[in-house]
């Protein structure tokens, strides 16, 4: 297993360990042991999740507050372009994203930490996505950013993508009160 830190303190891809014959290919999503050898030993998820997507569709930029969340992402299914964002008030890295991309035949998971946005999209025919969370979901601290907002400037693989109502709508990252953020703790 092998962990590639990206320009965002404490975002990382992890790939793990495949083996694989003619007959198919065996990997560990998650070992709490090997992931703690690797800096991650505090993970502890509490709620998993699974969306199916067709191609063109983003999902974003999403995140919780409060009662954040952080997310281990990955893809059975397909390829995603894969974003975090970071929104914590205070953070030295205010407003940077990062991207991954992810995909069934490359393995790699995406470690989301708490205060961090987060949206994908489907670069595939379809995506299988899988979510790890370290907190449930909590409806009432549910909260997004426009994918399109200048401000944070995502370079998307897609110029026109298929999205939700609510994320159509969400609001740009100055429209949201301070309140509204996550905080950084260094």
């Amino acid at each position: 297993m092998r962990r590639i830190d990206t320009a965002l303190a404490g975002v990382c891809v992890v790939e793990p360990d495949v083996h694989g014959d003619p007959r198919g290919h065996f990997y560990e999503s998650f070992h709490q042991a090997k992931y703690a050898e690797l800096g991650l030993g505090e993970l502890r998820f509490v709620q998993t999740n699974v969306s199916r997507s067709a191609h063109g569709v983003l999902r974003g930029l999403h995140y919780q507050w409060p009662n954040p969340q952080g997310k281990l992402v990955s893809v059975l299914e397909g390829e995603v372009w894969d974003v975090a964002v970071d929104i914590r008030r205070g953070s030295p890295t205010f407003g940077r994203w990062v991207a991954a991309v992810l995909s069934a035949d490359n393995h790699r998971h995406f470690w989301i930490p708490e205060g961090f946005a987060h949206g994908f999209c489907v670069l595939s025919e379809f995506a299988t996505f899988s979510y790890q969370c370290t907190t449930l979901y909590d409806r009432a601290a549910d909260a997004a950013l426009r994918w399109n907002d200048a401000a944070i400037a995502v370079d998307w693989p897609l110029s026109a993508p298929l999205l939700s109502d609510k994320d159509a709508r969400a609001p740009f990252l100055d429209q949201v009160s301070p309140q509204r953020l996550p905080e950084y703790r260094p």
